[in-house]
């Protein structure tokens, strides 16, 4: 009676239905590391439901044909112990066309070395932390883990619709040191990222169509693109998108001007008088932050400077003038008129430094010359709000694939914290 109470508490563990039966749950003790060992196989139920798979036939008479060989899958520990699922799965055979074919076992995961509950807790550990400390968890190696999860980013992508995408956002992503990069395309209505592709040259831009149109989507539906200022990515979306509006996003016209602050500061620690130096000393992050979240010391060493009269210090109010233009222009006239003005006053004051602010006039320069796709930011109801917080995403995607910076693996991980996936890929029980 004891051998059937545990037989039928496995049987409940694993939501087996008449078709499969526990024959014997075994416990392994010492000297071996104790383990719970499930063994499972078919009955005479499973041949009652089966269909010949094969389109022309679908016949009902399916017989046993033989099993393949013994295997074992990782399951939800029991009880505090290791626990592995041990079946020799079946294979059917139809009677009238003669098919073959091994039968799906219902508890295997997409990974194929798990059961279904144990990839679903496997998948909750990996969202929240690095792949290498999911493995210790659990006890299993980190490239059997990487394994499944591709598994189920592929599956989970396959029976992805993309019919409704119209919005659309592109960023590049360092993938590990070096050049070597990513094109992420978002959706910007879903907030969710749809596509991600090594490299950052227009080519991008076709492999991201070729995606969408395997997915339901069509390039002529998207109608607006949030980018940088690159280039190449204006020439993928004339070349690939023609309906598309291209929007220049404001976190990236932002840190254009921001970087060329940046720039003039390190030339002026580099080569202004000594006074200057010592005044720029440890200022890095007083130019860099947004006056709200500046330090009460910081507040108090920035208010210290003499900013009219420091290279850097004109260069930040520009900077600071811009910000807050995306911060209160709320039209279309108004956002036109301020940074008409913000040109022409942004460009006399690089006149009057001259190759002091060489780095803010290249700025100007390229922000004059794209003005028309920068006000595109304030014509209807596109916000970029989703790939401004792309940066502390691709953050987390680095520290979750730690040691695993491929791009195959760095895509993987990216649909998989910010794809919104249905995961695990396989309908509950």
């Amino acid at each position: 009676m004891g051998l059937m109470i545990t037989e039928t508490a496995f049987a409940r563990l694993l939501q087996l239905d008449e078709c499969w039966e526990v024959l014997a749950a075994e416990y392994e003790g010492e000297p071996a590391p104790g383990r719970f060992t499930i063994l499972v196989r078919e009955t005479a139920a499973l041949w009652r439901k089966q269909r010949c798979p094969v389109p022309t036939c679908g016949a009902e008479r399916i017989v046993c044909h033989d099993h393949v060989e013994t295997r074992s899958w990782r399951h939800l520990d029991a009880f505090g112990k290791p626990t592995q699922v041990v079946c020799a799965p079946p294979r059917g055979r139809c009677v009238a066309c003669h098919k073959v074919w091994r039968i799906p076992v219902p508890w295997e995961g997409e990974g194929k070395h798990f059961t279904k509950d144990f990839e679903a807790f496997a998948l909750t550990l990996m969202r929240e932390m690095p792949m290498k400390r999911a493995g210790e968890i659990l006890g299993e190696q980190d490239t059997r883990l990487w394994r499944m999860l591709f598994a189920h980013v592929a599956e989970a992508r396959r029976r992805l619709d993309l019919s409704e995408v119209v919005s659309l956002g592109v960023d590049e992503m360092s993938s590990r040191k070096g050049h070597h990069y990513l094109s992420v395309f978002a959706d910007l209505v879903a907030r969710r990222v749809l596509f991600a592709t090594e490299g950052k040259d227009h080519t991008t831009f076709e492999r991201f169509c070729e995606d969408l149109l395997a997915h339901n989507g069509h390039p002529k539906a998207i109608t607006q693109v949030a980018i940088d200022l690159s280039a190449a990515y204006q020439k993928g979306i004339r070349e690939n998108l023609a309906n598309a509006k291209v929007v220049f996003d404001p976190f990236h016209v932002s840190a254009l001007v921001s970087e060329a602050v940046d720039e003039i500061r390190r030339r002026e620690m580099r080569m202004g008088s000594q006074e200057t130096q010592a005044a720029l000393k440890g200022s890095v992050y007083l130019f860099r932050k947004n006056p709200e979240n500046l330090t009460p010391s910081q507040e108090e060493a920035l208010s210290e400077l003499d900013l009219k009269h420091l290279a850097t210090g004109v260069a930040y109010t520009v900077r600071l003038e811009l910000r807050d233009i995306y911060q209160r222009a709320g039209s279309l006239e108004k956002a036109r008129y301020r940074l008409e003005n913000w040109v022409r006053w942004a460009r006399a004051k690089c006149e009057r430094w001259a190759e002091a602010l060489a780095p803010l006039a290249k700025a100007v320069t390229t922000i004059e010359r794209h003005l028309e796709g920068i006000l595109a930011h304030w014509k209807g109801e596109l916000s970029t709000a989703f790939m401004e917080g792309l940066n502390s995403v691709f953050s987390a995607v680095k520290r979750k694939a730690r040691g695993f910076r491929c791009p195959e693996y760095m895509t993987a991980m990216l649909y998989f914290v910010a794809g919104k996936l249905s995961l695990p890929s396989y309908p509950s029980h």
